[in-house]
């Protein structure tokens, strides 16, 4: 029972992780720019750029793929990547979990589920992380080159898109618990003694 509740621990934290990307991805606020000479700010995301003044805000979403800044081009990408990855392990997981009922017959199966869709997990955490980091470094470096008046920073959608990447990470490492896949015949026969003495005890 304890196994299949670590299972589930780990499946429900890459889960939140995956939406936290999905969400990371679709905000706007992936860099904020305020300048001296225009009374408004200007919020950049990777589909739309935002203009947002005193009395009203508007948006106008990216016309062109391929005008955009190469840096947008590669986050969209790697990001959508992650974020298709992720969905595909949801799927493998919730076969492979001790805690459902698919495949019960197929020990070998359903564990090589489990582990696959928490390796899947990992590696899309791992694509989000990299490429929200890089995408940073892309933003500090043209705001050490931005005028000495103007404000130039990375906005929440980072923070959001590094939270998701960690908690997929995370869920994943759970779903490879090796302890979750330990079954009566791949142990020990002192540990099969153990394990039956200590249940004799509630008896």
């Amino acid at each position: 029972m304890a196994s299949s509740g670590i299972q589930l621990f780990g499946f429900l934290l890459a889960v939140v992780g995956l939406a936290a990307i999905v969400t990371a991805t679709c905000m706007v606020e992936w860099t904020t720019f305020e300048s001296s000479e225009e009374q408004a700010d200007i919020y950049g995301g990777l589909w739309e750029t935002c203009r947002a003044s005193s009395s009203r805000m508007s948006c106008k979403a990216h016309d062109s793929f391929l005008e955009l800044p190469w840096g947008i081009q590669v986050t969209r990408a790697v990001l959508i990547s992650s974020i298709c990855l992720s969905s595909l392990a949801v799927l493998v997981s919730i076969w492979g979990m001790k805690c459902t009922r698919f495949m019960e017959d197929r020990e070998e199966t359903k564990r090589f589920m489990a582990l696959s869709g928490g390796v899947m997990f990992m590696i899309s955490g791992l694509l989000a992380l990299v490429v929200t980091s890089w995408y940073v470094g892309l933003l500090i470096e043209a705001y050490k080159n931005a005028h000495e008046l103007d404000r130039y920073e990375f906005g929440n959608a980072a923070f959001v898109s590094w939270v998701g990447s960690i908690l997929s990470l995370v869920g994943g490492a759970f779903l490879n618990c090796r302890r979750c896949f330990r079954t009566r015949s791949s142990m020990s026969p002192a540990m099969i003694r153990q394990s039956a003495a200590g249940g004799a005890e509630y008896v």
